[in-house]
């Protein structure tokens, strides 16, 4: 897997927290720095733990599965980056505005949400097993992508509410389907 294809994927992976931010940030009242590299740092080190317990479970099934594990991949990450791409094309029911910051930033809150956005992390890290790649690196990428647009968001929030956020769902999804066809394609042809 390329540089490129993995700081791709953590991008993918950080968006749907990216979208979770700006709802956040949009209820707080005037969210502080300090709070949203707080929100930051829990999103990213849950976003980058998930893919790594992926990862071990997909290399403790990749001998069994070995002869198609291009099209678990690639089905993997086709059905997220569609998963997102519905969602973000989906109204938001969590609209109600409530404008409690205590309740929206509470660390068990927060951690719930970043654990709700990371799911998808996890699948990726299930197919990532089956390749020649540094898990620790790609946990790291994802990670820091996580901490960097969650930050943001949350910052964003404010001003640009679920207008980018939907949006960037849906650039997510996009992209985890670019890569997923391009590790099948890569597969296929013999290019490395």
């Amino acid at each position: 897997m390329s540089p490129i294809s993995i700081l791709l994927v953590g991008f993918a992976m950080s968006t749907d927290a990216f979208a979770a931010a700006i709802g956040k940030g949009a209820a707080m009242r005037r969210p502080r720095l300090r709070d949203a590299l707080r929100a930051g740092l829990i999103f990213g080190t849950i976003e980058a733990i998930t893919p790594v317990l992926g990862w071990l479970l997909g290399r403790a099934t990749s001998q069994y599965v070995e002869a198609f594990d291009h099209w678990i991949a690639f089905i993997l990450l086709g059905a997220l980056g569609a998963h997102m791409i519905v969602a973000g094309l989906r109204a938001d029911p969590e609209d109600a505005g409530d404008d409690d910051d205590n309740r929206h930033h509470r660390f068990w809150t927060l951690a719930a949400t970043g654990l709700a956005t990371s799911i998808d992390a996890a699948a990726v890290g299930v197919s990532l097993a089956f390749f020649d790649v540094h898990i620790g690196m790609v946990a790291l990428v994802i990670g820091v992508c996580t901490l960097v647009m969650v930050t943001l968001g949350i910052m964003l929030g404010r001003a640009l509410g679920a207008l980018v956020g939907k949006r960037a769902e849906i650039a997510g999804g996009v992209i985890l389907i670019i890569v997923g066809a391009s590790i099948l394609h890569e597969h296929l042809t013999g290019a490395a």
